[in-house]
C-alpha cells in the first residue's frame, strides 16, 4: 500500500501570510515612517528602519510556524523550503522596494532631478542560499536560526541594492551623487568601522553596500550637484 504524504505548504503559508499582513497593520513604527514618507521628510534611514521592521515580523512569524513538530520527519525538504521562502522573501523585495523607492524619488526632487527611482532586481541567489542550507538539515530546529538575523539581513540589504542601483544609474547619467556609509551601533565590527566614510561617484566599490551577518550599517545617499556649465556660453544650467 503506498502512503500519500500529505502536503503541509499550502496551509502553512497561508498562516504565515496571514499574521504577517495582520502584524504589519498593527505596527506603529512603520505607521510613523509612513507618516514621514508621504510628508516629504524621509531619507534611507528610516528605509533602514522600515527594512528591519519588515525583516524581524517575517522571523517572529516564521519562529511561530514553522518547527520540527510541524515539519513531516521532523525536516524542511527542498519542495517545502522553496514554496516557502520564495513567495515571502519576495514579498519583503516588493514592500521595501516600494518604500526606498518613494524615499529615492523625494530626495531626487529635492534637488530639481525629475528622475523616476530604479528598481533593484530580487537577489535570488541569497534566497536559494537559504533554502539550499535549510533542506541539508535532517533535524529543522538544528537550522531554525536560518530563519532569524539572515531573514532580517537580507531585508535589509534590499535598500543597500536600491541605493545602488539608483547611485550607478545617476552617475551613469551625468551626475556626481555621493554615498555615507555610518557603523552607528554598539557591537559594529572592525570592518565596519573601517569602511565607515563619505564615498563620491565614481569611485565606489560594491564593498560600500556589503552587508555582513548581524550588520547594521546604514548608507546615506546625497544627490550630487546637478548644475552644468554650457561650454559655449559659460552659462549654468
Amino acid at each position: 500500500m503506498v502512503m500519500t504524504m500529505i502536503d503541509i505548504v499550502p496551509a502553512l503559508l497561508d498562516l504565515i501570510q496571514r499574521d504577517f499582513n495582520n502584524a504589519l497593520s498593527k505596527n506603529k513604527k512603520l505607521k510613523e515612517i509612513k507618516e514621514k514618507i508621504e510628508e516629504g521628510k524621509a531619507t534611507y534611514a528610516q528605509a533602514y528602519e522600515y527594512s528591519k521592521e519588515v525583516g524581524t515580523t517575517l522571523a517572529d512569524v516564521f519562529s511561530k510556524h514553522i518547527t520540527s513538530e510541524q515539519l513531516p520527519d521532523g525536516k524542511m525538504y527542498y519542495n517545502i523550503a522553496e514554496r516557502i521562502l520564495n513567495p515571502t522573501l519576495s514579498n519583503n523585495h516588493k514592500i521595501v522596494v516600494q518604500v526606498s523607492i518613494e524615499i529615492q524619488e523625494q530626495l531626487n526632487k529635492s534637488i530639481g532631478i525629475n528622475l523616476k527611482g530604479v528598481k533593484p532586481k530580487l537577489n535570488q541567489f541569497r534566497i536559494d542560499s537559504l533554502i539550499n542550507r535549510i533542506e541539508k538539515e535532517e533535524i529543522f530546529d538544528n537550522v531554525a536560526w536560518i530563519l532569524q538575523e539572515p531573514v532580517i539581513n537580507f531585508t535589509q540589504s534590499v535598500v543597500d541594492d536600491t541605493i545602488k542601483e539608483n547611485v550607478n544609474f545617476q552617475g551613469e547619467s551625468g551626475l556626481y551623487p555621493k554615498v555615507v556609509r555610518s557603523a552607528n551601533y554598539a557591537d559594529a565590527c572592525d570592518w565596519c568601522k573601517k569602511m565607515e566614510g563619505v564615498y563620491k561617484y565614481p569611485t565606489i566599490s560594491d564593498d560600500v553596500y556589503t552587508r555582513h551577518d548581524r550588520c547594521r550599517c546604514t548608507v546615506e545617499y546625497y544627490p550630487g550637484d546637478v548644475r552644468r556649465q554650457n561650454v559655449w556660453t559659460k552659462e549654468w544650467r
